[in-house]
């Protein structure tokens, strides 16, 4: 990281200093013995370090430095006997009150936690391995936690008001952040931030998982590398967008790459990448540019691959445009239970775009832009799996024609809290080789039973990407 990345910006020191403040302002929480201490001990820090958060020319190092001295001198002065563990905690707990995010600080950066849902000020939950819990930590305010949301925020120069009570943001290291606050939020501010790993997963750390078999992995990643059009589908928190990052990084790297999204969430190593990201509208209500402005726009700008991080509105109309003219090899996402409902949401969505065509001509359009549809869903254990790879066919009468090749298959242990998935090949060979080979990809005869082919090639690919 460079020096100048370490330096906080006057309006990000001081957004960072409102939260202790307010903390303050609030009354200690009756259950917790150290909670007049560490708001007394907080505003004093704050006020000695007043000018230090304001300065643009401090480096983090340092300034968690002085942060760190401060507390500890206005702890000293307080004269309440502290062990060495209380007193750690309480420095630990003021410094992420003042420049990090509060008491979710610690969650944020436990590497088993993949979600962190604040229901309110006062109750927080964690998910781990898969599984939610409830957790004893909490905000001494819902001022406080206000001003941790208007602080996320802004960093992505978005806002959050009564005018604006909802949004979508993400913290620097690409984590999801949703934040919704009254008049909607009925029992006081609610946010929930779903982490993303420090490290991207590779295609080789879902097959250790157990997401699916070294067979199917091999497989998709000729899909992608033969430019095949393809189509994640999935429930919410089922791992759509870790698999479309996964799949991304099979794009050869001399291809130019376009993603967009929300808010930017996929992390791409290829060098000839351009990431955009919609905008909401401004106060007055102008200014905001969809999902659908960024495709039409994409399309102009030369792409070999343009990736969308989920197909929610009229945006799945370009897309579907833009795969029956000539951009093969585009991936995109989509909610839904299964590869046929997600057919049927595509439908929706272009029909919701104010298309009045003949249903039979969407699904026309629909057919022949995917080629393949992954389904990934969140079994009972809470481990998430690849369940179907299905090949999109031509159209029979009205319907589309689906066929699996890869399907997993389930078995209850323990009573139902585990399953075990194994991911097996149909035997049904796919009817795209043709397409596969006029980009230079190759399947050859024995791929399906040959499981020496099928590491190798997963082996080029890891070997590919960290090049």
């Amino acid at each position: 990281m460079t020096p100048d990345r370490r330096r906080r910006t006057l309006a990000g020191r001081m957004r960072r200093a409102e939260p202790a403040a307010a903390a303050a302002d609030a009354g200690p929480e009756q259950d917790d013995p150290f909670a007049e201490i560490r708001q007394a001990a907080q505003a004093e820090a704050v006020h000695e370090l007043g000018q230090a958060l304001t300065e643009g020319d401090v480096r983090e190092e340092d300034l968690h430095e002085k942060v760190t001295k401060a507390i500890d001198e206005a702890l000293a002065e307080a004269g309440t006997p502290l062990s060495s563990t209380d007193r750690a905690r309480l420095v630990r707990e003021i410094t992420h009150n003042i420049l990090g995010y509060g008491p979710i600080e610690p969650f944020l950066a436990d590497p088993d936690v993949t979600e962190v849902m604040v229901n309110n000020h006062h109750t927080i939950y964690v998910e781990r391995r898969g599984l939610i819990e409830e957790t004893e930590v909490r905000f001494g305010s819902e001022r406080h936690l206000l001003q941790v949301i208007d602080r996320i925020v802004a960093q992505t120069g978005r806002r959050i008001d009564e005018s604006s009570p909802m949004v979508d943001a993400r913290l620097p290291d690409g984590s999801r952040v949703n934040a919704i606050i009254p008049p909607l939020a009925i029992t006081g501010p609610s946010l929930t931030i779903r982490k993303f790993s420090r490290e991207p997963l590779t295609m080789d750390d879902l097959v250790s998982f157990g997401s699916l078999s070294h067979q199917a992995a091999a497989f998709l990643e000729a899909c992608v590398e033969g430019k095949l059009n393809v189509l994640i589908s999935g429930g919410t928190g089922t791992g759509k967008t870790t698999l479309l990052n996964v799949l991304s990084s099979f794009i050869p790297e001399r291809e130019r790459i376009i993603t967009i999204e929300d808010a930017a969430e996929l992390k791409l190593a290829q060098k000839h990448v351009i990431s955009l990201e919609s905008r909401p509208p401004n106060i007055e209500g102008k200014g905001a540019i969809t999902i659908r402005d960024l495709v039409r726009n994409a399309l102009r700008m030369r792409p070999d691959r343009i990736v969308v991080g989920e197909c929610r509105g009229g945006e799945a109309v370009d897309m579907l445009q833009a795969m029956n003219t000539g951009h093969d090899g585009s991936l995109t996402t989509i909610h839904a239970n299964s590869p046929r409902d997600a057919l049927a949401r595509t439908e929706t969505l272009v029909l919701t775009a104010g298309f009045d065509l003949p249903l039979k001509a969407i699904r026309d359009q629909i057919a022949s832009a995917f080629d393949l549809i992954i389904q990934v869903n969140r079994l009972v254990d809470g481990r998430r799996r690849i369940t179907h790879v299905t090949e999109v066919g031509r159209m029979e009468g009205d319907v589309i024609t689906l066929q699996d090749l890869f399907v997993a298959s389930f078995v209850d242990e323990a009573g139902g809290e585990h399953v075990t998935s194994k991911m097996r090949h149909t035997g049904i060979r796919p009817g795209f080789g043709d397409k596969l080979e006029q980009h230079g990809v190759t399947l050859p005869k024995s791929f399906f039973g040959d499981t020496t082919a099928k590491v190798d090639v997963l082996r080029r690919g890891k070997e590919r990407r960290t090049a």
